[in-house]
This record gives C-alpha cells, structure tokens and sequence, in this order.
C-alpha cells in the first residue's frame, strides 16, 4: 500500500507545487497520476492476490518473472548446463555455421568424472580421411530408386510452422551441401521447390499435399507429387518425438492462403491432423500402405517415422514385416527428447521412448529377425555436435537427423516461442516483418557451412579412432562413466541381439520376454 499512497501523495504534491509556478512539476504529476490509477485498479481487482496486496509493486513480480528465462540465460546459466541445450552446444553451432575457429583453449570445460560422461577411444593407428563426405544407400530389396544420403540431414519441419524465409534458408542450404531436407508433414510447399534441394516428403495423419474433400488418402495426388524428381524418399510418419500419440490443430486465422494451397486444405477453416492415419489401422495395413506408396512412388524409398511408445506396437510391426514380406526402406527413429514442434508439458516430459531407447529396441527387433540389412535406421533427438553422431551410429543407427540444430544455424537463438507467433529471429514465424530479417541467401550458405564443418569433425573423429567410415562404429568404440569409480564400454552398458536370435526363439532383453510372443501382426493390440 505504501507505492499506492506515494503515487497520490505525489500527485497532489506536484499539482500543489504547479500552482504555486512550479511549472516543471506537470510530467512528474502525470506520472504520479498513471501510478495512482494502477494501484487503485490493483487494489479492486481480484485475478491476482500479488496485485491486491501490493499495489503498483506487484508489478514488478510478474515483469521479473517474464524477463528470467533471459536473465537466466545470458548471465546465470553455465556454458554446460543443457536447458534443453547449452550454452557451449550452440555456440558450436553458431561457429560452424559462421565458419569461425571452433577450437576450444585451456581443457575442456566438463566434469569428466561427472556421472554419464561419455567419450570416444581413439587408436595408436590412426587414419586419414580426405573426404568426410560420407553417404549411405537407401533402399531395400522392393526399391528401384535407392537413394545415396548424406549421414547427416535436415529433420522434419513444416512449412507454417516455419517461415517461408526459413525453408527457402534450408533447401539452398541442402541444395549446396549435396544432403536431405525433410519437408514435415505441412507437404511440399514452392518454397521447397525453388532452390530444387533433396526432399523427404514425410505424410502425416492429415495427409496434406496427397487428401481428398475429406481428409482421406487420395493416391493421384500423391503419385503426382511423389513422381517428382526432387522427392528422394517417402516418410510415413506415425508419431513425433515432441508430442508423440497426440493430434495436432493450426487455427482457422492462421491457415493463410499459401498455407491452405500447400496442404490441400480450406483457407481460413481449421486444419486438423488426428492422431491416428486413417489409411491403415493394423500392422499389415501399414505394410501394405508402404507397398502402394513404394508403387504409386515409382519405386523410390518410403519408410515409417515413429516415437517408441508400446513395445508390443512395434513389435507387431516387426511381424507384420516378416510375415507380409513388405518392409520399409528405413525408419526414423524419433526420440522424446522433443524437436520443434509446441507440445503440452505433459508430453514434453513424460510420453514416449527418449532416442538410445527408441533406438536401442528397433535395431535389436530387426537384428533378432535378421532384416537389419534391408532397412537403414535413422536417429533423431538433440543431435547437434560430430560426436553425437558417431554415439547414434556406435549404437545401431546408419545416419542421422537434425532439427534444432539448423535451427540454430538459421540464428534461432533458443528463444523458446516458437509456437507464440513471435519468434525474434525470424524462424518460426509467419509474419513477414519478423521473417524479413532472416535473409534466405546469408542463411543458406550457414546451413552449407554447419553441415559441411560437422562433417569435418565427424571425419576427424573416425580417423582418431582409427575407422574410415561411421559404419564401422561399434558400441565398443565408446565408453561411459557408470559412477566415480566404474567406466563401461556402451557395449556392456545394454543388451544387442544376435542375427536371427529371434526366429531361433531368443529374447535379447526383457522387454522381449514380456511382449513378443504376445504382440500380433494383425492387430496393434496384445494378442
């Protein structure tokens, strides 16, 4: 109450002191005014008891409160303290996308001893690469138009949920540095299309780009699309890391002309993608749905995207697979670690496989069924740096996605609103005086840069191990400190089936014990 009775006193103070010709007292007298009325507004609402009791001053907390994620960040956070990633993760980053020295001085900044450490063992024999370019073959027996992928790509992001500068930024990006660029399930819009890069066309439950009036499956519109030369690969995408098993609704104001033209959807109406496809609802189903795209697609290669959730789901997949003879050409691996895209805290924190688990359960299913070698596995969740990568790849994964990553090569700056409209970068956002100050061409050659200097690393990397390809990257090729004392090699730290373990009746795990025999490929539900 004392900033309440100081504002009035103030004002009738200064209006005393103005009649008197103290001129110069009127704009503090106003000011004292606007305060009285705040306080006197706070001490008759009731929204808020901070207000009520303190007038004028309750204020002060909830600016405080709205300017600490930035306080925190610029001045108080650790170089190392990862929320959702640190300060050091996106400086590097930031240098590599600038091309700027990279290299750190006076040792390393993190705890070596701190619980869950892990390094990479280097060699007494090691090799040079002089060409990091490293590439992988996408496409199993079922596939005429295999694909030869860079190891490192651009993760699914959509257009609307990203700004037209952004894609632009990120299709010339991957068009210089010869590698894939995800389209999301917002379809292909012409911003992916100007500077012709590598597109993964992934198709949601919503269907956008190949849906009929209804919200169905329409196969013309996806053979016409898919037909397209600049389309590489087909991605069916089952679930997302972000907010895995739930739906999603961009509003009727923000489905713009450009967006509705996109999607094939109506301008202005809602635009719903449900949580479960509508073209297949059994394990088989999807495994002929993978079939007819593989058809409709001429050939190329069409897999699955998913967050692990119920082992039984994918082990009935599996099954599906083996019983159907239909399998994907890859599957993408989406850890709960989250990406892009806004989810409810709940989800956030609590649903889904995080990515070693996700990982760790696919490769061992497919291995147990020896059909590992027909499907390539792509892993994807908080991959920033080279080692990173050759962590995903030690562990069973042939290549890997980034989405944050050339975020931050974009200039995002970790803001964290980018589901509010009002990213301050011009990243997230569809309104064009925002996205004005992302130029497509500058930005362009940071993506280039990012993904060519990781590359580099990633090449440094092998040769210190002694490797020439991150395929010949083992679980024992790196180690992890268990506790003070203890350091294991990955390959102690889980459980890797044997090639065909399963079709002998092996169960490389206890999640396998508990849910194989059980998990049907006619039904996503326990038999």
């Amino acid at each position: 109450m004392f900033a309440l009775y100081s504002a009035w006193l103030g004002f009738i103070g200064c209006v005393a002191l103005s009649v008197l010709e103290h001129f110069m007292l009127w704009p503090l007298a106003l000011v004292c005014l606007v305060l009285g009325v705040i306080g006197a507004v706070d001490l008759v609402q009731t929204n808020q008891s901070i207000r009520r009791n303190y007038p004028i001053l309750g204020h002060l907390r909830f600016f405080l409160e709205f300017i600490r994620p930035e306080i925190r960040q610029y001045f108080f956070e650790s170089n190392t303290e990862a929320a959702p990633f640190s300060r050091n993760q996106r400086s590097l980053v930031y240098q590599r996308a600038k091309s700027v020295m990279d290299k750190q001085a006076f040792g390393t900044q993190s705890d070596l001893y701190r619980q869950g450490t892990e390094w990479l063992n280097h060699s007494t024999a090691p090799v040079h690469l002089s060409n990091p370019d490293f590439r992988v073959r996408i496409g199993g027996p079922a596939c005429t138009q295999p694909y030869s992928a860079s190891i490192f790509n651009i993760s699914a992001m959509s257009f609307g949920a990203l700004s037209a500068n952004a894609i632009l930024a990120l299709n010339k990006g991957a068009k210089r540095g010869n590698f894939a660029h995800d389209t999301g399930e917002g379809s292909i819009s012409p911003y992916h299309r100007e500077h012709g890069g590598d597109l993964i066309w992934e198709i949601g439950s919503g269907y956008f780009g190949c849906r009929n009036a209804e919200g169905q499956f329409d196969p013309e519109r996806f053979a016409e699309q898919a037909c397209d030369p600049q389309v590489k690969m087909i991605e069916i995408k089952l679930s997302q890391g972000a907010k895995p098993g739930h739906g999603g609704v961009l509003p009727g104001p923000k489905v713009t002309e450009e967006i509705a033209q996109t999607r094939g959807v109506m301008v202005g109406v809602d635009c719903v993608s449900p949580a479960a496809h509508s073209a297949f609802s059994t394990p088989l189903g999807l495994m002929q749905f993978i079939g007819e795209l593989r058809g409709l697609s001429g050939g190329k290669p069409v897999g699955i995207k998913l967050c692990v959730g119920h082992p039984w789901e994918w082990f009935a997949m599996a099954k599906a697979m083996q019983s159907s003879g239909t399998r994907p050409d890859f599957i993408v691996i989406d850890g709960s670690e989250g990406g892009t895209g806004a989810a409810p805290v709940e989800f956030a924190d609590h649903m889904g496989f995080p990515l070693i688990e996700g990982l760790m359960l696919v490769h061992n299913t497919l291995v147990g069924l020896d059909i590992r070698q027909d499907i390539k596995l792509i892993a994807s969740g908080k991959i920033i740096s080279a080692f990173d990568i050759a962590k995903m790849c030690a562990l069973g994964a042939d290549l890997c996605n980034s989405a944050r990553g050339f975020m931050f090569a974009l200039g995002c700056i970790m803001a964290q609103a980018c589901h509010t409209g009002h990213c301050p970068t011009g990243v997230t956002t569809q309104d064009r005086k925002r996205q004005r100050a992302l130029d497509p061409e500058n930005k362009s050659e940071r993506v280039h840069n990012f993904h060519r200097n990781t590359l580099k690393a990633l090449g440094e990397l092998l040769g210190a191990a002694g490797l020439d390809h991150p395929q010949h990257l083992k679980p024992q090729h790196v180690s992890r400190r268990i506790n003070g004392q203890q350091v294991s090699l990955l390959a102690d730290c889980y459980t890797f089936a044997k090639p065909g373990e399963l079709l002998r009746g092996g169960r490389p795990g206890s999640l396998f014990e508990q849910y194989w025999d059980a998990a049907q490929a006619a039904s996503f539900r326990l038999a």
